[in-house]
């Protein structure tokens, strides 16, 4: 199954599933390793509740499970014979948005967090995906075609209105918009001119600069609740490992959050900013961990066959 998805937009097939991909440097290779100081209870040594919505690819479908602190099973949140994922809570942790391929081609939908049935978001003919809801919940930002080449833009939840935010040309391909806390700004991924780079783009006056260093660039952007951009961080020649760096937008001071010797993808952040999860190929195929920051210490959430990728906590 191909699948035009993830960091680098529908011009590529197969990146944010674990697929192979040879753009930009932010997919590929890979060997079972062992995770390092994993513990194999999900939920342990009295750490905060927390809960996960991801994505789960079995017999060549990916849909929405969720996993938590108080059940011991995950539970299954859609069924369908097209592509879900890339699920972001909204704020009020009541729904979920997510990205989705049933109807032909990617479309945004929601869900309530306990499950049900789906409902579409916008109904066009464009592709649409990679969704993030702002903090108060009143807008969405995403990825779309609709009018012309792939370009970022944000939509008001009340209206539908829709504002362009960034075009960079005909050619490029964007990745993972993500809302800053206080709303005033969203950090994506972009290839154009100089290789897949982060940006963070000034909602107010729609200024953008870029924030990766021009020799390692980066995709697969997301604020941290402290305000700072997390990103995956590969260098543009590839590899079989990539890391997670939080980058201070300040000071351009970088944190190495997750340097294991595998491809460590996928970052999202617990509502307190105490914890990481994220998906790694460490054992071989992409499972879902999670990572305190304070100590490194992990635990592996995801068990049994199929990748699980693109994880985010419930607020």
């Amino acid at each position: 199954m191909t699948l035009r998805v993830g960091a680098f937009g529908p011009a590529i097939l197969t990146l944010c599933l674990g697929l192979a991909l040879a753009l930009g440097g932010c997919q590929g290779g890979e060997g079972p390793r062992e995770a390092p100081g994993v513990s194999v209870a999900a939920a342990s040594d009295g750490v905060p509740a927390w809960e996960l919505v991801y994505d789960l690819e079995v017999d060549g479908n990916a849909d929405l499970w969720a996993v938590s602190a108080s059940v011991a099973e995950p539970r299954r949140l859609t069924s369908s014979p097209g592509y879900d994922g890339m699920a972001r809570f909204t704020p009020d942790g009541e729904r979920i948005v997510f990205s989705s391929e049933r109807t032909g081609d990617w479309q945004l939908f929601e869900i309530a967090t306990g499950g049900g049935e789906a409902r579409r978001i916008r109904t066009n003919d464009a592709t649409e995906y990679q969704a993030d809801p702002s903090a108060d919940g009143q807008k969405l930002a995403f990825l779309t075609d609709l009018d012309g080449p792939e370009r970022l833009v944000t939509m008001d939840f009340a209206t539908g209105q829709l504002r362009e935010l960034v075009r960079h040309g005909k050619r490029t391909i964007f990745g993972n918009p993500s809302w800053s806390p206080d709303g005033s700004l969203i950090t994506f991924s972009s290839n154009w001119r100089i290789g897949h780079q982060i940006y963070v783009v000034d909602v107010a006056s729609g200024d953008v600069r870029r924030i990766s260093a021009l020799t390692s660039g980066g995709c697969e952007p997301r604020f941290m609740p402290d305000g700072r951009v997390c990103h995956v961080n590969r260098g543009h020649m590839g590899g079989s490992r990539s890391t997670l760096v939080a980058v201070d937008l300040e000071t351009g001071e970088e944190e190495v959050l997750v340097d294991w010797p595998a491809l460590n993808y996928d970052p999202a952040f617990s509502p307190g900013g105490s914890e990481i999860a994220f998906a790694s190929n460490i054992t071989g195929e992409y499972v879902i961990y999670r990572q305190r920051l304070s100590d490194r210490k992990a635990w592996r959430v995801t068990f049994g066959a199929g990748a699980a990728r693109y994880p985010d906590y419930r607020p």
